[in-house]
């Protein structure tokens, strides 16, 4: 094999648990980050429904 490309291999194969972890840790993030603005999401649709109500209920009034 090519001496270049061992030396290569040498310096890349001991950090990949690092790089597979920073990939990890970063997705992980990222899919917590999503599941708070759904719920967020899913709490302000629900104030806005009842604020539509108390408006059409006034306005009936």
């Amino acid at each position: 094999m090519n001496p270049i490309l061992t030396d290569i291999y040498s310096t890349v194969i001991p950090s990949a648990p690092f790089i597979i972890a920073a990939y990890a840790i970063v997705w992980v993030v990222l899919l917590v980050y999503v599941v708070m603005v759904v719920r967020g999401l899913k709490k302000t649709e629900a104030q806005m429904a009842l604020l539509e109500e108390a408006i059409a209920k006034k306005s009936r009034d």
